[in-house]
């Protein structure tokens, strides 16, 4: 059972990366939701680099729905707690930039437990 939902929240997850990535093509004023402050969302340089995360947000994703389909609850454990350095980075990289708490903890913090958790469940499987 928790297996079960472990695998579900993994997917959420997989599918919420590509959704960010899709986002950030079509709307890229959203990437001042990351929690840099004075996000330069009209520079066309900026604007570069955030296609450049937009594609690995989307590949990220792809590969996480990959494994919650076709491999076993271990090796998507071991890999959600790889992936888990991600959101990690991302709020190290917002806590530098003297982002909001919120963003640093509410987002990228929260998405790193909830990964963590997910990780564990899945490993004890």
């Amino acid at each position: 059972m928790l297996t079960t939902v472990a695998t579900v929240l993994a997917g959420l997850i997989g599918a919420g990366c590509v959704l960010m990535g899709l986002l950030a093509f079509r709307a890229p004023q959203a990437a001042a939701g990351f929690g840099i402050p004075d996000t330069p969302t009209e520079d066309p340089t900026f604007r570069a680099w955030l296609t450049v995360k937009a594609v690995r947000d989307i590949a990220s994703g792809v590969f996480l729905l990959i494994l919650v389909a076709g491999a076993t609850p271990h090796l998507l454990g071991w890999f959600m707690l790889a992936a888990t350095g991600i959101p990690v980075g991302d709020a190290l990289i917002v806590r530098r930039s003297n982002g909001p708490a919120t963003a640093v903890y509410g987002v990228h913090g929260a998405t790193a437990l909830v990964m963590l958790v997910i990780s564990a469940l899945l490993l004890a499987a």
